[in-house]
């Protein structure tokens, strides 16, 4: 029953699970594929770490920029901590309350169905995102990464969710919520490990499926790349609508304009500020309006989805922005990176028994500390300060056994402190 499980969580990842293998009456019984998929992600990163140090002679992912991508997946996800996931609870309302028909929920052209609808969904999703300001605010933080390996894929936006569940609504007028769980989820996970440069052609395969080679064009700030191959799993939809593109020269990945932060509010947030301050310059509401609604590069007078002729020029010998900071610090900041990333695994693990006042104390310590590590890889000045503060708020967590240590050596410094403030002093 393990080697099953396994299994099937491997071949989740590719999506290779059988319709009879992954459907599901109710939605109570779908498995957690994403939250289960953690050691994939794990084993996966750890492998193209290898394989490419073993290919290039140099590491494919950065220490500044692996913590930054992996904390933005792990703070797109806070929110479900509190609340189910706008796409599945939107979904079920729909169903609930306005379905037209019943399709059955163990039939495999009902699976097979709901993969296209998924995936087409996912399609606009995903243009509209880079087409619509507002929703390209929350969306450039998945671009925003200068790099392109398996920890871009975790650089997820923590407020792209409460706009997507819009685009899959139609579906929910026949196709039963437990099968669209199932989809929703697989179609995610599909889409990680073709954030990679290490594979490089896929043959006839790259006709029907979005592959690492299409993927990366879409991730390019080169002028062929930018606003192409939004597809999920199938690249038919960028086929038949006109928004593929082939990879051609050297693709230069990130934003137009990188912003070379790492501060994980300021990377999920920032764009949101921008829009704001570009509203303010216009005085007519239809500007203001049209600076939110239109495309990100719009101005007065331009097209709807504006131009591109202020990018930066790229030449293919970009550099991505990788500060120098020393390898203490770099040291210190993985092992706290660590420590907090198994306080947030025990969060999730044991959501279910915890008050909602604990969840929400441990959640605001996980981004204090997600944060902190920003302003040490960014070397701001208030670093040290925040830092200490963090440090205190750790100390005592665990001291009141809010959260439980790697090793219990670890916990010896918050018991000894209490034990010493009450033991009589020796004359």
């Amino acid at each position: 029953m393990e080697y099953d499980s396994v299994s099937r969580g491997a071949r989740a990842m590719f999506f290779m699970l059988t319709p009879n293998e992954s459907s599901f009456e109710k939605v109570e019984d779908v498995p957690q594929y994403v939250q289960q998929a953690t050691p994939f992600f794990v084993g996966l990163m750890t492998l193209e770490l290898v394989v490419g140090f073993l290919k290039t002679g140099a590491p494919v992912i950065t220490i500044s920029d692996g913590i930054t991508s992996l904390s933005a997946g792990m703070v797109s996800r806070l929110p479900l901590l509190l609340m189910r996931g706008c796409e599945l609870s939107a979904y079920m309302h729909v169903w609930n309350h306005y379905r037209l028909v019943e399709l059955p929920w163990d039939s495999a052209w009902t699976w097979w169905f709901t993969f296209l609808g998924v995936d087409f969904g996912y399609y606009w999703v995903h243009r509209f995102a880079h087409e619509v300001a507002v929703l390209w605010a929350a969306h450039q933080v998945h671009h925003s990464s200068e790099y392109y390996n398996l920890t871009t894929a975790l650089r997820q936006s923590v407020t792209q969710p409460f706009t997507s569940w819009v685009f899959y609504l139609p579906m929910a007028l026949a196709v039963p919520p437990s099968i669209f769980a199932v989809h929703i989820q697989l179609n995610l996970l599909y889409q990680f490990w073709i954030h990679t440069e290490l594979i490089r052609d896929l043959g006839p395969l790259e006709w029907i499926l979005n592959t690492p080679k299409h993927h990366r064009v879409h991730h390019g700030r080169n002028l062929y790349c930018i606003d192409k191959n939004y597809g999920g799993i199938l690249i038919i939809w960028d086929r038949l609508f006109g928004t593929f593109a082939q990879e051609a020269n050297q693709v230069v990945y990130g934003l137009v304009f990188p912003i070379k932060r790492f501060e994980i509010l300021y990377v999920q947030l920032h764009y949101y500020l921008y829009l704001w301050k570009k509203s303010k310059t216009y005085k007519t509401i239809s500007n203001k309006l049209s600076t939110f609604l239109n495309g990100p590069s719009w101005k007065p007078g331009k097209r709807r989805l504006g131009d591109h002729n202020d990018n930066p020029k790229v030449t293919g010998k970009e550099v991505p922005h990788n500060p120098s900071w020393s390898l203490p610090v770099q040291i210190y900041a993985v092992i706290h990176f660590l420590l907090v990333l198994k306080t947030y695994h025990d969060l999730f693990e044991n959501k279910m028994i915890l008050s909602q006042l604990t969840i929400l104390g441990m959640t605001g310590y996980v981004l204090l500390t997600l944060t902190s590590l920003g302003f040490l890889i960014d070397q701001r000045p208030s670093s040290a300060v925040l830092e200490l503060f963090r440090c205190v708020v750790m100390m005592t967590l665990l001291r009141y056994n809010y959260m439980k240590p790697l090793a219990p050596s670890l916990a010896v410094p918050t018991e000894l402190t209490p034990r010493l403030s009450h033991h009589p002093s020796h004359e």
